[in-house]
């Protein structure tokens, strides 16, 4: 590769690393370029799927800010740069390792912490984003419930009380 075309692949790099939200590293040795075509469709618009040299993947990652990927690149490494859902990502990548064994979860970076394979494989097993949104929602309105019934049952507590005081008090003969 040449010097100017190095330089470029970094600074595309470190624009990868600096937009994005996670960073996934991966062991791609072995698929065919259809099985990387299919990867990429996989992940859809939520993550970009890209080949790159380790080297170049070290400087442009120690440019952007991100440490602690040193050690993830060995081998041939290829890297999902994640914009959108990283969970969503994350469960994309880990479906298509198990339909093809020959992919391989390094591990991974996410909001500045790194992660490695396991707890990649971890994020992939949390709910998409919707989904615990709607339980938050749903659990925010049953509080609210609750609390609506028990303010309506104040009133009729009170009610009750007066009731029972009067027939007691009409028993004693007052």
């Amino acid at each position: 590769m040449a010097r100017a075309d190095k330089a470029t692949a970094v600074a595309e790099l470190k624009r990868e690393f600096e937009g994005s939200a996670a960073a996934v590293l991966t062991e791609y040795r072995g698929l065919t370029v259809a099985q990387l075509k299919e990867l990429r469709t996989t992940l859809g618009e939520n993550a970009k799927f890209a080949v790159a040299k380790n080297t170049l993947t070290k400087i442009a990652a120690n440019e952007a800010g991100v440490s602690g990927l040193d050690s993830l690149l060995t081998g041939p490494t290829a890297i999902a740069f994640v914009n959108g859902d990283v969970v969503e990502a994350a469960k994309g990548l880990r479906d298509f390792a198990k339909a093809n064994p020959l992919l391989v979860i390094k591990g991974g970076v996410l909001e500045g912490k790194t992660l490695d394979a396991n707890e990649i494989t971890k994020l992939a097993d949390l709910e998409s984003r919707e989904v615990l949104l709607a339980k938050l929602a749903g659990a925010l309105k049953a509080k609210q419930s609750a609390a609506a019934a028990m303010f309506a049952a104040l009133p009729t507590q009170m009610a009750q009380l007066a009731e029972a005081l009067r027939a007691k008090r009409e028993e004693a003969g007052e």
